[in-house]
């Protein structure tokens, strides 16, 4: 199976492990709560999935890989422990807590989340020592005569034999004892991750052209050569700093990431040329609608490879917006709740003394969530993004003492409110120029279609077209329809911002 559907096995078995009935108890007692065992090839995004899991559910995530830990670290230290048996005194071995399992109490301890996931990556890479105590640990979830926390799930991950010599065989009564789930590199997947985690677009539209690119290991005589998914992430980010930076994308850089030579070459040079499209396009102005004429000739013109360059570009564009755009609308979305006890608090209580403490309990959380990887970087980055206004909406009410705090609170929130909605028209206004211009230039192709079915597949697009109307988005794909009952007055959902947009609502603070 794909990532994708691996990371719904494992939420779906976390979830039912989880589950208690009617006195308390577990359904599924822990000990017969199977470990969870992800089988795939390196660099596929087990980890990642791990970390999704975790936020989406809201519980915790501790991660260790295996192949670190000796007997001592896994099992704990020996003692002697002195103890009387029918009137007779004995010295007897016992062991320390584990540092795999007192790190689980510590977590709980230090976030107070009592439930979560215990991950145990390359579990099947051990060293031979250890190889004893790690299946009494999958068949029991005990290191000595210590367990696993009840209301803590045991997941672990393993390359196949063929990917990793160090991989040892598990046998029948260890297999039988395991839920086990295998997972394939799948690129359609993988750009769902994508999408949700800013990849560049030069990595997307290079892998879309030549999408056997994307996972591949193979052995020569060199070695072995290898590109991963892990491999595109992880050069993506760097990517990015540098053109931050104006640091110079080269080869070498490549190469580092994707070890592949004639991958490595081919992307490097398809990144130039990348840049190429975008400087020689003028990609602003075709969005502001003012392209010239020599730009819509060019692109008439233009091979496969050069077209779908340019549709990547332009997408790159707007989808950034995008996603820029449904971000800020969640945070205001979390302002209207403060707002809203904000209003009935200030009443009786000093308005800033209320904000710093919205801002202390949000910065609680945030902790509490990162030590506990409970949060993902997006649910990270909206907490940060409201203490921030808080801050300075804080500081507002103390520079006019006299004014009613709310009044205050709720003017600035007004003022951010339609400076959001002013760039949320301008980006729908966007892309109208951006279908206008594909229908000028390539009027019989099929890059109306790739626009369509690539903004349909970003979950940011994807909802920024569900709530702000663009014809353009509708008329080039049928199959798409039926979108649109979603921006009909009346039944654009229940969120305060929607209600204001599309039903012609205000939001009301009560």
């Amino acid at each position: 199976m794909n990532i994708h559907e691996a990371k719904e096995q494992i939420k779906n078995a976390v979830t039912a492990y989880l589950t208690k009935d009617e006195l308390g108890r577990y359904v599924i007692p822990p000990q017969k709560q199977r470990p969870i065992f992800l089988m795939g090839p390196p660099g596929v995004g087990k980890t990642a999935i791990m970390e999704q899991v975790a936020s989406e559910l809201g519980i915790g995530l501790l991660s260790y890989s295996m192949t670190h830990h000796t007997r001592q670290s896994a099992l704990g230290l020996p003692l002697i422990k002195h103890v009387n048996y029918q009137g007779s005194e004995y010295d007897v071995s016992e062991y320390t807590m584990s540092e795999i399992i007192s790190s689980v109490y510590e977590l709980m301890e230090n976030t107070g989340i009592q439930n979560g996931i215990l991950f145990l990556d390359e579990i099947n890479c051990v060293s031979e020592t250890l190889t004893p105590i790690m299946l009494q640990f999958l068949q029991y979830k005990v290191f000595g005569r210590h367990e696993v926390p009840a209301g803590w799930i045991v997941v672990t991950a393993g390359n196949p034999p063929e990917y990793n010599r160090s991989v040892r065989e598990f046998d029948i009564a260890t297999w039988d004892r395991l839920k086990r789930v295998d997972v394939e590199p799948d690129f359609a997947v993988w750009k769902e991750f994508a999408y949700l985690n800013g990849v560049h677009s030069s990595i997307l539209t290079y892998l879309e052209i030549k999408k056997g690119n994307f996972y591949k290991v193979e052995t020569t005589v060199d070695g072995k050569r290898f590109v991963t998914a892990r491999g595109w992430d992880d050069l993506s980010q760097m990517i990015h700093l540098y053109e931050q930076h104006k640091i110079p994308v080269d080869q070498k850089l490549v190469e580092q990431y994707i070890q592949n030579p004639e991958i490595a070459q081919d992307f490097a040079i398809y990144y130039d040329l990348y840049n190429k499209y975008k400087s020689d396009y003028q990609i602003k102005d075709i969005l502001a609608g003012t392209a010239s004429t020599d730009i819509q000739e060019r692109a008439k013109r233009a091979k496969f490879d050069e077209r779908f360059s340019l549709v990547g570009l332009l997408l790159d564009a707007v989808m950034g917006a995008m996603r820029e755009s449904t971000e800020e609308e969640d945070v205001l979305g979390e302002l209207v709740k403060t707002l809203r006890v904000f209003k009935r608090e200030s009443k009786t209580e000093d308005g800033a003394a209320l904000l710093k403490k919205y801002i202390q309990n949000n910065r609680k959380k945030l902790n509490a969530g990162i030590r506990a990887k409970s949060l993902s970087e997006a649910q990270q980055k909206q907490k940060l993004q409201v203490m921030r206004i808080l801050e300075e909406q804080s500081k507002l009410v103390q520079s006019d003492p006299k004014q009613a705090a709310f009044a205050l609170v709720k003017k600035d929130f007004d003022n951010r409110l339609k400076a959001f909605q002013k760039r949320s028209d301008a980006l729908s206004e966007q892309v109208r120029h951006m279908f206008a211009f594909c229908d000028t230039v390539f009027p019989n192709g099929q890059e109306q279609l790739i626009l369509v079915t690539e903004l349909t597949a970003n979950p940011y697009s994807a909802r920024f077209l569900g709530e702000h109307k663009v014809d353009a988005y509708f008329v080039h794909d049928k199959e798409l329809m039926f979108h649109q009952r979603q921006l009909e007055p009346g039944n654009c959902g229940s969120g305060a911002l929607r209600k204001l947009f599309f039903c012609n609502c205000q939001i009301e603070v009560r």
